[in-house]
Formats: structure tokens, sequence, C-alpha cells
């Protein structure tokens, strides 16, 4: 294939890197929600972006926009959790048409138990062993990649919302993710 612009020797390194951690940190996440909580790191999302919003509800379709789900998936996810107690749905108020999905206090409760380890692995597999200066340039690098796959997209209201005016955001509904 001629005129294919190829990775240099430099840029296949970090390429590959790259790729090792986007395989093996979700498994490492999951892993240790599964041991300590019982849930997938995706059913551990999903209740967290429930968790962090007014009345712990949201419209199925914006969940799984939030969630960067489909519907499909989403909704095997939240069925799931429903069998469980940790989240319910029911129907909107005024147009029986739309779905929302609210954790439950249950849910809540587990994801106030589950945050602890959860944090505690982010941190070790991921800030701790960065300098301060290096979790601001994977912020960096993070903003600069998702500019190209997620402009203004679904996902961005639950990244951009800790973007406060001194780069903390809100620390208080950090502590979930």
């Amino acid at each position: 294939m001629t005129g294919t612009p190829w990775l240099d020797h430099r840029q296949m390194a970090a390429w590959v890197r790259f790729v090792a951690v986007l395989e093996l940190l979700p498994g490492v996440l999951d892993s240790q929600l599964r041991r300590d909580s019982g849930v997938t790191h995706f059913d551990y999302f999903v209740m967290a972006v429930l968790s962090e919003t007014p009345g712990r509800t949201l419209r199925m379709a914006e969940l799984a926009g939030a969630t960067n789900s489909t519907l499909s998936r989403l909704s095997h996810v939240v069925q799931r959790l429903e069998e469980r107690g940790l989240v319910e749905r029911f129907p909107g108020p005024g147009d029986r048409r739309v779905t929302n999905a609210r954790l439950t206090e249950d849910g809540w409760a587990m994801m106030q138990a589950a945050a602890p380890g959860h944090v505690a692995t982010v941190r070790r597999h991921v800030i701790d062993v960065l300098t301060p200066e290096q979790v601001d340039q994977l912020a960096a690098i993070s903003d600069a990649m998702l500019a190209g796959i997620d402009p203004p997209g679904p996902m961005a209201a639950g990244y951009r919302r800790y973007d406060g005016p001194d780069g903390a955001g809100n620390d208080d509904d950090a502590r979930h993710r």
C-alpha cells in the first residue's frame, strides 16, 4: 500500500504500549469490582452515572449516551441490576413511551460500599504510578484524543464535569468513578 503514512519506531512504541493499557486495564478494573462487589465495571459505570444525576434518575436513552452503550446492551445490564434491586425502571412522567432508570437505595448503598475499593484500584494502577505532571499530561493527551473520537459527543458531559475553574471540578462527585 503506497502512500500509507506508516508509524515510525517512536510512534509504534507509543501505540503498542497504549494498546496494551487499553487491553489490560479493563480486566483489572472488572476483576476487582466482580471480586469485591459482584458487579462488572460496566455495571458500576452505569450506576455511577445514575448516582451523579438529580434524583439518581435518567432516561434510558440519555443513560445509553452517557455510557456509550446501545439501548439493547444497556437494557440487558439494567435488567440484571433490577433483578438485584440496585436499579429500577419506570415510565417517564407525562410520556409513557419514555423509560427512566433510577438507582435504588440498595444501589446507592452498594455504590458507597464499592467506591473505596474501586478508587483504590484506580489509584494503584493509574494515578499513583504517575507524577502530578504526568496526571496533567494524561488529561491533556486524553482531551486531544477525545476531540477526535467524541467531539461534543454523548459522553462529553460526563468527563467535562470535573473541569472546574481550577481544574479540580467537584471532588465530591469524583469519588464514585
